[in-house]
């Protein structure tokens, strides 16, 4: 397993220097997918290498792409065990250039996130969570270190990690409920798979995500998350799952830093619209 590790970090690693090419260039070739969502070179040739590296690494394991998802689920849905691949999570904060996207793979077993391995290319910052070995790491600035979220008291200020560009009713209605419930509530915007890691490295203790999402955005730091210490849960608090459907969305969903803590009393309140 520890060799998986090291291809998918190999990876996201090569997958990035490719995104920063043309990252530093003026026109990055955008154009629209079906479902109306912003497409780069950055994301194909990520693709491309992610594909191309895990393929030649690990022939054995079939591989799920944002870029190739027209896999359809009588096929998918025979798969145990397959690589499921972001290759550039957050284009449209790579368009605005605000440096808040990541490179995300996971390696899904039984529809569990085992591990998963997420990129910061801006800042060449891996995000590592393998939840065989239960460990959760961050390497950065030359020096890998453990990670794990931290233990939550009501007496502190709660931390809440949102998304920069998906609000929306339900979100006003948990934030209002967590208003109501805690002293000092602070809120940190952002994009991408990087909000889930604030929480698995302790940075923040809630991360409500009550918009859509699709399985490719979430898995990679789920496994982080959860190797950390945390757990992502559905609006009724079931532990997320993958490749069960013939569709890829997530439902809302929930990313609890302190799975110890009793968020369900609270967020079980939280009225989600039809």
């Amino acid at each position: 397993m520890s060799e998986l590790i090291d291809l998918m970090s190999r990876t996201v690693r090569d997958a990035g220097a490719a995104i920063l090419e043309v990252y530093g260039e003026e026109d990055f070739g955008v154009e629209t997918k079906s479902d109306d969502s912003p497409l780069t070179r950055a994301d194909l040739a990520a693709h491309h290498i992610i594909v191309n590296g895990l393929s030649e690494g690990a022939p054995d394991i079939p591989i799920l792409s944002e870029e190739s998802d027209d896999i359809p689920f009588s096929e998918r849905s025979t798969w145990h065990r397959y690589f499921l691949v972001d290759p550039l999570d957050g284009t449209k904060e790579f368009i605005s250039r605000n440096g808040e996207f990541t490179v995300n793979i996971a390696l899904i077993e039984g529809g569990v996130p085992v591990m998963g391995v997420v990129y910061v290319p801006v800042k060449d910052v891996l995000y590592i969570g393998d939840q065989v070995s239960g460990e959760a790491l961050v390497a950065r600035d030359g020096k890998t270190t453990s990670i794990s979220t931290r233990k939550f008291s009501p007496e502190d200020a709660v931390t809440v990690v949102a998304s920069r560009r998906h609000g929306g009713e339900a979100l006003e209605a948990c934030m209002k409920i967590l208003n109501e419930s805690f002293g000092s509530v602070d809120t940190t915007n952002m994009g991408s798979s990087l909000k889930l890691c604030l929480v698995a490295e302790g940075e923040a203790d809630l991360y409500p995500r009550l918009a859509p999402t699709s399985e490719w955005d979430t898995a990679a730091a789920q496994a982080v998350v959860e190797a950390a210490g945390g757990t992502v849960v559905d609006v009724h608090l079931n532990e997320l799952r993958y490749n069960t459907k013939e569709n890829i969305l997530n439902p809302f969903f929930y990313v609890i830093g302190d799975a110890g803590y009793d968020w369900s009393s609270l967020l079980s309140r939280v009225e989600i619209p039809a």
